[in-house]
Order: C-alpha cells, then structure tokens, then sequence
C-alpha cells in the first residue's frame, strides 16, 4: 500500500465520537462525578465539555458563592421554628451529606490527588442573634443540636468578654446595652469550591479522562433503533474555534451539571421528566473587604437570621474566606434579579424556556410566593448606604472606605408542577433522571452536597453496577451506605481522621 505525507489529511474522520460518560458543564458537580467514575470504571472513555475557556467559572467560583462547608453548624434556615422548638431533620440530613463530601476529599488528599491547602481551611461557624426573640430562638436552636452527636462542641454564650473573644469586630462599638448571643462550632470549614474543582478536574485528567472547553452543547437526540450501546447523540460546538463545524458525541450515560443552565439543556433532550418544570433565577452581590488591618480582626464564618420572605440563600452572613489564598471578609449575600440562568448568560434565557407545560405551574408558584417578590424588588431598590446599614447591624464600625461590592453568580430557583398545589417553588437540588441521562436543578447547599449527588445518580442511573462497585465506595467514602447520625463512634472517629488528612 502506497502512502505519502499528505494521506493523513484525506484520511476518512468519524463524524461521532464515542464515549462511555458524557458530562455537559465544567463545575463542582461534574468534576466530582466524572472523578468518582474515573476511579469506579478507569478504562471508560469519559469526557467533561465546557462553555468557557476555563473550568469553574460560574456558581463554582470562589467570588460566586459563600464557600461555607454546609454542614448546617451555623445556619438558621435549615432549623425553622417548630412550637416551642425548632426542627433539626434538615440540618442533620445537610450534615450527613457533607461528611460524605469531607471523607471523599480526604480520601483523595490520602491519594496525593488534591492539595487540601488551596481549597479548605478550618473556620469556626458561628450563629449570631440579638433581641430578645431572636436570642430566644437560638436558645432553642443550641438545646436542640448541643447533644446530637453531628453537632457536638457546639457552645453558646451570651457573655460580653466571650462575644468579644470570639468576634472582636462584630463586638468592636456595640452598645453595652443591646443583648446580643452566639453559638460557635470551632471544627467549621470555609471551602474554595473554585479551587477544589480545579484541583478534581487536574485529578480526573490524571486518571485519563478528558475535559473539552469552549465547548457548547446546543441539541441531544435518542437513538431508539438499538443497535449501539451508546443512545444518547449530544451535538456540540467550539465556541471560538475557526470552523463551526459540529462534533456529535455518541455515549451511554449523559450528566448535566451545568448549574442554571441544566435547565434548557434538560429542556433539550425532550424526556418525560422535565415537563412542568421551569426556573427562577436570583442574583446576587456581596460587601468585599480586602484591609488587611480588618480582614485580621474577624475569623469565623458568622451566620445571622434572614429577613422574612427572603430565600434560603440570602440568609445574612459575615464570612472569614480565602480565595486563590487570600484572606478577605465577604458580607450578603444581597438578592437582585436577572433573567440571565448564569452570570455569563443570555437575558433571553428566562424567556426561551417558557413551555405551554411549565407555564401554569410558574405563575401559580410566583403567586403562592409574592412575599419573595416583594423582598427582591427592595433588595433592588436598596442603596449603597443600605447596604452599609445591614453592614453594620454585624460590624458596627464599618468604614464605607473598605468595602467593595463584587457581583455573585445567578442561582436558579426550582418551579415545578404539583399534584395538589398545581405549581410551587422548590429550594436546594433535584436530581433529574431518565433512560441514561441526569441532570442536576436548583442551588444551595449543591457545591457541598456535590459527593451526594453523584452517589444519588450513581444509584439512580447504574443501579447495576452498585453492587459491584459498593466495595470500592466504601473504601473511598467510610459512612456510605449508613447514618452517622446513628453511629456516633463512627462519627467522631471519621471527624478526627479526616481533619488530618486534610491539614485541618
């Protein structure tokens, strides 16, 4: 056979690449699953394709989210006032999941896979009340998860030179007459998920998996003829590339991770499952301080109670952070509006994915939540010098001076059809599942359930395989597959292992 320089360029190309896995968005959520499956399965093909030209640029981002390890140590919206207590279930659930998380993470500091150092640090969570009712509550907040065995070394005081010890800016030119109170969990984390997800995907290329930027995602088709393993065709794009010519991916599982945007991706592939639901996105901005002379006088991770009809995101909180390694103090979250599903979106996106289905059902949620709607228009009216104002309901002291605000990512609501309400308006995540095919809706606590997730489509979409892969979870993730909340030994044993593991 005769051949030549040049025959490599006439050379016949395949029009579909196939691949075992399929993950649309480059995130927390799809580093974290196309890494488990890397380690579950090494000799699958699977390949991870984003929009931008780096990963974790969107809700991931360290500037784009609070970077609290939720593990509901400090935050009161996931303990709501029940009678003359408050329920913890929750909180114990938001726990559990991110212990899950913790292990996983630990497990690949063990395996010299992540550098624990660029993305978790040890910050005491605290939660902070003043007023009588408020500080009523937290009282009933403290007895209720003081002995559980998730929350243990929780303490609370309401004493002056302890506040003062534990939180000397908030403390700093308070009036010695305002009553004031706070619990402190010191073993709290601040994670830089921007970071981590770096630090996940350099992992997964590692094991030979692949990742795909300025790569666009812009149809799906079912094949039902069954003559390849393969069903799902996802044709995708180079967004900067010299030609538009398409690439068609052929694979047997697709997840879509793509925060805001799963929801018109999932719209995409036209299954059963997504009808009836739509999106609301909020946005969002924070108070940054990067003085140094401050940034030093405040080391936790401080969590206040929200304002009503606000959501569960806006809970007001004063963070001690790291971000690329830099301490700075960030203050919010301050809700707004854009019809945008991510920060880099299209103002178009809220309208295109308006369907004869999830239409009734968004109307009647946007009208079972006008008190959410009012909060949001006075959150856009609301001046700098407001914003200060709730700046110094935690920091007295503060100087306008040293505060800049930066813009947050877009988080999009759930609202989705119900049998009896006809329609509501969901928080936190939903996994979406059918025939090969998952994707992830909604926000917070997302980033730190992210080992959850995946476990939660791994069940759901190999349920096959998870018997035979359960061996290998287990080594990686202890408590799976149990309730730490049942085990308090294993617990406690599993707190203190992974704190060394991951330098905390």
């Amino acid at each position: 056979k005769t051949t030549s320089c040049f025959s490599g360029l006439f050379k016949h190309q395949d029009p579909v690449k196939k691949v075992d896995v399929l993950l649309v968005g480059g995130g927390i959520m799809s580093a974290t699953l196309g890494l488990l499956l890397k380690q579950l399965e090494p000799t699958w093909k699977i390949v991870i394709v984003e929009r931008l030209s780096e990963v974790a640029q969107e809700s991931s981002n360290g500037w784009n989210n609070a970077g609290t390890g939720h593990s509901a140590l400090c935050e009161p919206n996931y303990t709501p006032e029940a009678g003359k207590s408050v329920d913890i279930h929750k909180a114990v659930t938001v726990n559990e999941n991110f212990q899950l998380s913790r292990q996983y993470w630990a497990y690949l500091a063990q395996k010299g896979l992540v550098n624990p150092d660029k993305f978790i640090s040890t910050t005491p969570h605290m939660t902070f009340a003043h007023g009588e009712e408020q500080i009523a509550w937290l009282k009933k907040r403290f007895k209720a998860l003081q002995d559980h065995p998730l929350f243990q070394g929780m303490e609370y005081t309401e004493d002056p030179a302890t506040m003062k010890q534990w939180a000397p800016l908030m403390m700093e030119g308070r009036n010695g007459e305002e009553r004031c109170a706070f619990t402190r969990v010191p073993y709290g984390t601040d994670v830089d998920f921007g970071e981590l997800t770096k630090e996940l995907t350099k992992a997964f290329v590692s094991l030979g998996g692949d990742v795909q930027l300025m790569t666009e995602v812009f149809d799906f088709a079912k094949d039902e003829s069954g003559l390849y393993d393969e069903t799902w065709i996802v044709k995708t794009r180079k967004t900067k590339g010299l030609s538009r010519k398409p690439t068609q991916y052929r694979a047997r599982f697709v997840f879509i991770g793509a925060g805001g945007y799963a929801l018109p991706l999932l719209q995409k592939t036209r299954i059963p499952e997504i009808r009836g639901f739509m999106g609301f996105p909020i946005s969002g901005e924070f108070l940054v301080c990067q003085n140094p002379d401050v940034v030093e006088r405040h080391s936790s991770k401080v969590y206040g109670k929200a304002a009503i009809g606000a959501p569960p995101m806006s809970v007001p909180h004063l963070d001690a952070r790291k971000i690329g390694g830099k301490p700075v103090l960030l203050f919010g979250p301050f809700a707004g509006f854009s019809p945008r599903f991510l920060k880099s979106g299209s103002l178009m996106d809220i309208f295109k994915s308006l369907r004869l289905h999830n239409i009734v059902p968004a109307a009647v949620a946007g009208l079972r939540n006008l008190d959410l709607s009012w909060y949001l228009v006075g959150q856009l009216l609301s001046t700098k010098s407001q914003k200060l104002d709730e700046l110094r309901n935690f920091v007295p002291e503060a100087e306008a001076e040293d505060w800049s605000l930066v813009t947050a990512g877009q988080r999009v609501q759930i609202m989705k059809k119900d049998p009896k309400k006809t329609g509501v308006l969901q928080f936190g995540t939903e996994v979406i599942s059918s025939d090969g095919l998952a994707g992830l809706l909604g926000a917070s606590p997302g980033a730190s359930t992210a080992v959850q997730v995946s476990l939660d489509v791994l069940a759901s979409c190999f349920r096959d395989d998870m018997e035979r892969w359960s061996p290998q979870l287990l080594t990686m993730i202890p408590s799976f597959g149990c309730r730490l909340s049942e085990t308090p030994g294993l617990a406690e044993t599993l707190r203190r292992r992974t704190a060394q593991d991951l330098q905390l």
